[in-house]
C-alpha cells in the first residue's frame, strides 16, 4: 500500500467518492493516514460524507499529479474507527487536522479504516 498512499500524500488533495443513493458523491480531502495495509481518512459529523459512508461503506479514492496524466485509483470498504490513539496519531501526522477537528476526542471528528481491495494506477 506504501506506493498507493506516498503518491496520494504527494498529490495533497485527493478525491473521495462515496455511494450517494442513485449517484456517486465525489468530495476533495487532504487528510489521510496509512497504517499496515489500511488508510485512514478524516471528516467530521457535519457533512454528507459521514453519513454515506456509515450506510455503505464502499468507497475510492483517486488522486492526480498536477501537469501530469499519472493517478491512483484505490477502491475499498471504509468502517468508522473509534479508537482515540488512532485518531491521535491522525492528528500528529496530520497538524493541519489539529484545526478542523481540535482533539481526539472530538465528539465531530471521524476516523474511516479503508481496507483496500484493489489499486490502480495510471503513468503516462
Amino acid at each position: 500500500m506504501s506506493k498507493a498512499y506516498d503518491f496520494i500524500k504527494e498529490c495533497g488533495v485527493f478525491y473521495v467518492i462515496t455511494n450517494n443513493g442513485e449517484y456517486p458523491a465525489a468530495r476533495p480531502f487532504g487528510i489521510i493516514m496509512e497504517d499496515g495495509d489500511d488508510l485512514f481518512i478524516a471528516t467530521h459529523d457535519g457533512n454528507q460524507a459521514h453519513k454515506q459512508l456509515r450506510a455503505d461503506g464502499h468507497i475510492q479514492i483517486v488522486a492526480k499529479k498536477d501537469n501530469s496524466y499519472d493517478w491512483v485509483r484505490v477502491t475499498g470498504l471504509a468502517e468508522e474507527c473509534t479508537d482515540v490513539a488512532m485518531k491521535q496519531r491522525l492528528l500528529d501526522e496530520n497538524p493541519i487536522a489539529v484545526g478542523m477537528y481540535g482533539s481526539a476526542e472530538s465528539e465531530h471528528f471521524l476516523l474511516f479504516r479503508v481496507k483496500v481491495v484493489d489499486t490502480e494506477y495510471k503513468s503516462a
